[in-house]
């Protein structure tokens, strides 16, 4: 069996290395429900070198969106402005069509939580992301 825990080789096109299994481990598991597992093992990517603050922006908007998204089918506010807030900073520093497109599918997410004023804040701040 292949090891796949170190680094993507600098040459060829596969660029998938050891170090996205826990962000797509966690990826599937929150769409298939599984709202514990996923939040753990994005939670693990999260805590990875490669997602530190200030490696790969698109890989960690990726991930913060997703934990902001078990928060709004948690329905814990505190949860989905904790990690939206910080996806959509990323989103704005970057211009990362990629995490803004995943916070517009995160903004769908949030329906009963926008009576919250910070969720509903939140919400206008993904959708500002549009003009980006």
């Amino acid at each position: 069996m292949a090891d796949l825990s170190g680094p993507a080789p600098k040459c060829g096109w596969l660029r998938f290395d050891g170090s996205r299994l826990a962000e797509e481990r966690g990826a599937r598991y929150l769409q298939l429900g599984r709202l514990d597992l996923a939040e753990r093992a994005l939670t693990t990517a999260l805590g990875q070198d490669v997602l530190a603050s200030g490696q790969s922006f698109r890989r960690r908007g990726a991930v913060l969106t997703d934990l902001a998204s078990i928060g709004a089918r948690r329905q814990d506010p505190d949860q989905v402005i904790a990690y939206g807030r910080e996806a959509v900073q990323l989103a704005r520093a970057t211009s990362s069509g990629y995490v803004a497109r995943k916070l517009q599918r995160l903004r769908i997410d949030l329906g009963p939580l926008a009576r919250d004023a910070r969720v509903a804040e939140l919400g206008a701040e993904i959708d500002a992301l549009r003009t980006l």
